[in-house]
Order: structure tokens, then sequence, then C-alpha cells
């Protein structure tokens, strides 16, 4: 390496622009997790997991990983280093989809089967509550300010909105056929959430708890039909949120203020679930069909990589 190609490298990690993260990606008809050097842009190694790998966070310490295994009927405990099982958690059954509060000491996971929410307490191993919810939950959230949980019920068309200190839901919001995923904005105020049959995203208020806007997503060349909006992530400072859209093969970029849908990008086919890099500066999408992930630069809002990682990509978490 020359004088100046070093130079311009050491400039470009100390201005944080070289990054180390990993990426977890859940392979449910593999049984395993991917692990994806982002930077490199290659697969590291596969891991096996356990039956039917979906859902999947970390710790907000980034050591611990926690893995749906739907059909093991349970959440498992990984340790985000050596990719080591360590524990399990009470999930009840088929769960798939969860969330973890912005402690890290209480998860809430979705029984769609039994139209359930289950609340975990991690410390103690131990479910300590079931809510009853309205017909197939899958989406599922924590609000950042922890006040608020929210589970999206599929063929209910409602979301439902419980308090974090009692565990009882206090109110119920109708909304547009088959909600699939939901997102708070960072200061608590909006709940995005997407509907996968009306091809719409809805944003509420979250101190009425109402209805702000309705989006629908329209793609050219694409029918109607397959713009089924799934996984949706706002970025930190509410400027751009990004939502999957399942066989279109796109995400959606949408002005956060405004609500304009700025472009839509093309990724793998069936895009599933999308996760931000630590710094922001990378978004990751999980494409079912395709068999890989995306990598997304948010600087110049464009793909730049793609990576095999196995069949069926899932789920998405990173580590700095």
């Amino acid at each position: 390496m020359n004088k100046n190609v070093l130079g311009l490298f050491l400039m470009g990690v100390l201005n944080g622009a070289v990054q180390a993260e990993t990426v977890f990606v859940t392979l449910e008809k593999d049984n395993a997790l991917a692990v994806v050097d982002p930077i490199a842009g290659t697969l590291s190694k596969s891991v096996d997991i356990g039956q039917r790998p979906r859902g999947i966070a970390i710790s907000p310490d980034n050591k611990l990983l926690y893995v749906a295994t739907s059909d093991e009927n349970t959440i498992k405990i990984i340790d985000a280093e050596s990719l080591k099982e360590v524990g399990k958690l009470p999930s009840g059954k088929d769960p798939e989809t969860f969330a973890l509060n912005p402690a890290g000491d209480r998860l809430y996971v979705s029984n769609e089967d039994d139209s359930l929410v289950t609340v975990i307490d991690i410390p103690g191993k131990k479910a300590i509550k079931q809510i009853k919810v309205g017909v197939e939950p899958e989406g599922i959230t924590v609000s950042p300010d922890n006040l608020w949980v929210v589970s999206a019920s599929e063929t209910t068309n409602m979301v439902h909105w419980i308090d974090t200190l009692t565990n009882e839901i206090v109110e119920n919001t109708l909304v547009d056929p088959r909600p699939r995923a939901l997102a708070f904005t960072a200061d608590s105020r909006q709940l995005w959430v997407t509907s996968e049959m009306a091809g719409t995203l809805m944003i509420l208020d979250v101190k009425t708890k109402q209805l702000i806007k309705t989006i629908k997503f329209e793609v050219q060349g694409v029918t109607r039909d397959k713009i089924q909006p799934v996984g949706v992530v706002i970025d930190k400072d509410s400027k751009r949120g990004y939502v999957a859209l399942g066989p279109t093969n796109r995400v959606a970029v949408l002005n956060a203020q405004t609500f304009e849908v700025e472009k839509y990008l093309l990724v793998g086919q069936r895009v599933w679930n999308l996760a931000f890099s630590p710094d922001q500066h990378r978004l990751y999408s999980t494409n079912g069909l395709s068999n890989d992930i995306s990598i997304i630069d948010l600087e110049t809002q464009t793909v730049t990589k793609s990576v095999a990682v196995g069949t069926y990509p899932w789920g998405v978490a990173v580590k700095p």
C-alpha cells in the first residue's frame, strides 16, 4: 500500500467511514444462522441454530442474540461472539416475531396460533403474562420511551396498544387489512404500520392512537397484487423511512417529514425484513426467494451489493 492510499485509509478510519460490523440472518429453510461481513460483502459462516428460525434481535449491550425457533416453540439465547447457545426463553407456541424493550429485560412474543402476546422476564427466563389479542398477531414493537407495546393482528385488522406497566390492552386502532409490521419513530410520537393486502403504510399518532396519513404504494410496471408491504424501519433522525415491498422486489424510500415516496430501490426477490447498520450508513434487506441479502448505501440511496446467505433468509440483526 503506497503512502497516499494508506493516508486515505487512515483518514477513513478516523472519520468513522470504515467500521467493522456483523450482520446476522436467520435462514428459515436451512435451520441456520448466517453470519455476514457487510464491509467485505461476504458470507463469513453459517451455523446450525434450530428448527425454523425467524425472528431475531440483539441485546442492547450487543452481547446476546435472541432467535425464535418456531418449530421448537422457544426463543434461544445465543452468545453473539461464540454463536453458542447459552439459554432458552419460554416463548409460547410457534413464536415467529417478538420485540425487545429498550432496557433489554423484557421480551414480547407474538403467538399467532393462539391469538396471544407472551411477556417474558429475561433475567428470570420466565413468562410472566399472556395477553389475549386479536386473531393472528404477528407484527410487534416496543416504543423507545418504553411506554407502549403494540401488537398487530392480521385477521382482526387492528393494532393493540398494551401498557408496559400493567401489561393490559388500553386501546385498539382499526387499520388496513393484514397489518404485518410496525415501527415507532425515535421520539415515540408516531407508529408506522404496513398493510400487506391493501399495499399501504399507515402513520398513526401515538398520543391520540388515530390515523395521520395513509400512503399507497405504486410501482411502475408492477401489478397492485404484488405490492405487499412488510418490514418497516425509520432512521433515528426521522428523515427517512424504508418499507420492504415483498414480491415487488423493492424497498420504498419515504421522506419521514412529508410522507412522500422519494424512490424505489430494486433489491432481491421477495424482500421481507430490514435492519440498519449501527451508524445508519447502510440498510440491509433479507430477500427470501433469491436467498440473499441486499446492502443499501444510505448516503447515495443505492443498492451496492447482494450477498448469498442460504435458503429463505427471514430475520436480520446487526452487531457493531
